[in-house]
């Protein structure tokens, strides 16, 4: 099968209001979201999962992991919306998995396996044993290059985290790269996440210095809001697409969280916006000859939410409170929608 009879057969074919009816376009969905530990019941040697095996104190069984298996499935086969409801997002980054055990049992799951997801998984450094990975349809992104970046630390060269997993390939026909992030936690002090965005700002910047038509995706659970000095500062994304540049970086998601109000997690009753997807500049534009950004979006449907109790109105999670509620996780995902005219 020619390309061009694949990308008619594999995309959703949209014509956009205001747009010349002549024209037609295709429609990618690149999504995040924070799998709230995607354990197995079996120990990693050098991990602290103890926590999530039989005798821990989640009395991680095969059951639990199961149904935590077909949640998140189900929550993955679900984003893209309704226009990309047969192939789902091209490409979706995930943090807290344990291993590639895992990823083999998720894309395994009935509602998603048809879509052949793949997955790249570089094992990192964390003591927990949670990583990032991507998640990627073969028919629409094909990967070229994979590394993992470690977090380092130079006040203190023994802490271990979650690096930032650098994906390229390509996507729409286009060299894309992604980097995928898990930032230290709120149990850190805010210079512990603008260090994490100093690094990852100097790993797009060289990628730009080699190639300044590199398109750059990035995304992940960066423990900050988008008004938070490790990104506006340290990682330098911008709030407004007025003047931006190819080689800056937009992040979508001020408006989302400072105008709309809306959130990925919460906590003590607010609303946080952890989980971005923040885009390079070369892909904001009127012209869509070539790929670009189109728009952002929270999936929160109402099934998501806890319904009663005292955390009601909370992303429904797997286990609160040392009791286990089969949710889904404790953040919402997160999508950004690109588009690219065809002939």
């Amino acid at each position: 099968m020619n390309r061009l009879k694949l990308t008619i057969l594999l995309l959703v074919v949209i014509c956009l209001a205001g747009y010349s009816q002549e024209k037609k376009y295709a429609l990618y969905c690149v999504a995040f979201y924070n799998m709230e530990n995607l354990f197995d019941t079996i120990h990693d040697d050098g991990k602290n999962d103890y926590d999530f095996l039989p005798t821990g104190s989640y009395k991680w069984n095969s059951h639990k992991y199961q149904s935590k298996l077909k949640n998140m499935s189900t929550i993955i086969s679900r984003l893209g919306g309704k226009q990309l409801q047969n192939m789902g997002p091209a490409v979706i980054g995930l943090a807290e998995v344990e291993n590639d055990n895992v990823l083999n049992d998720l894309v395994k799951q009935t509602p998603i396996k048809d879509r052949n997801y793949q997955y790249i998984h570089i094992e990192g450094e964390d003591l927990r044993g949670i990583d990032c990975a991507l998640l990627y349809n073969p028919m629409l992104f094909q990967p070229t290059d994979s590394k993992l970046f470690p977090y380092i630390n130079e006040e203190d060269s023994t802490y271990k985290t979650r690096g930032f997993l650098v994906v390229t390939g390509y996507l729409a026909g286009e060299n894309v790269t992604f980097i995928v992030n898990h930032w230290p936690s709120r149990a850190a002090t805010s210079p512990a996440r603008e260090r994490a965005g100093r690094q990852v700002r100097a790993i797009t910047d060289s990628i730009m210095a080699n190639d300044n038509e590199r398109k750059i995706i990035i995304m992940g659970d960066l423990n900050d809001d988008p008004v938070n000095k490790s990104i506006t500062e340290a990682l330098g994304a911008k709030k407004s697409t007025k003047g931006l540049k190819p080689t800056d970086l937009y992040d979508p998601w001020w408006k989302t969280f400072v105008k709309d109000g809306i959130g990925t997690l919460m906590y003590n009753g607010t609303w946080n916006l952890f989980d971005q997807i923040i885009v390079s500049g070369n892909l904001i534009g009127k012209d869509r000859s070539t790929l670009k950004y189109l728009n952002n979006a929270v999936f929160n449907p109402e099934y998501m939410f806890q319904k009663q109790g005292k955390y009601k109105g909370y992303p429904l999670r797997t286990t609160a409170g040392g009791v286990w509620l089969n949710g889904y996780s404790d953040h919402l995902p997160t999508q950004i929608f690109l588009i690219k005219e065809i002939d």
